[in-house]
């Protein structure tokens, strides 16, 4: 049996209808006998629309760590969608935020780095034979705040 990660950006995540394709793809592979992690983008448009928001609630000149706790809800959203999804077809499956995990980071908002993956909790679930499905993009800063990874955040959570 092998850890299978798959990473699924926002064209894949689009709508429902593709959603369910990638639980599809993710039912087999746990079939085949291997866990399966799955790092997932805010579907396509919700990122640049969430972005857009942010500017008109705050301007041009916004506080960073806000603006990363509206952006990053896209992703949250396709991640507990998927893991619904998956459940609904009988999966086990258990999404996970980036503070949760947690994936921590540097406090850099809007560009973060990561500096460490704490995996004990998406273990946990894999083992218990689970699908673990992360929220990609986001971390967690030393000081508790969300951070974001920048565009490609999610290939980077991967």
């Amino acid at each position: 049996m092998a850890l299978i990660v798959q990473k699924y950006g926002g064209t894949s995540v689009a709508d429902l209808e593709r959603i369910r394709g990638v639980a599809l793809r993710v039912r087999r592979t746990l079939e085949e006998g291997h866990q399966v992690a799955v790092v997932v983008s805010a579907m396509a448009g919700v990122t640049d629309q969430l972005i857009e928001w942010v500017k008109g609630a705050a301007g041009q000149r916004h506080d960073a760590a806000e603006h990363d706790v509206v952006v990053a809800s896209g992703e949250q959203v396709t991640s507990g969608l998927l893991a619904l999804t998956l459940q609904g077809m009988g999966v086990p499956a258990r999404s996970f935020l980036g503070w949760q995990t947690p994936v921590e980071t540097d406090t850099a908002h809007g560009r973060a780095r990561i500096r460490t993956i704490v995996p004990a909790r998406m273990k946990a679930c894999l083992e218990q034979g689970q699908v673990a499905v992360l929220a990609g993009f986001q971390g967690l800063a030393p000081s508790g705040r969300i951070t974001t990874l920048g565009r490609g955040g999610s290939d980077t959570s991967a």
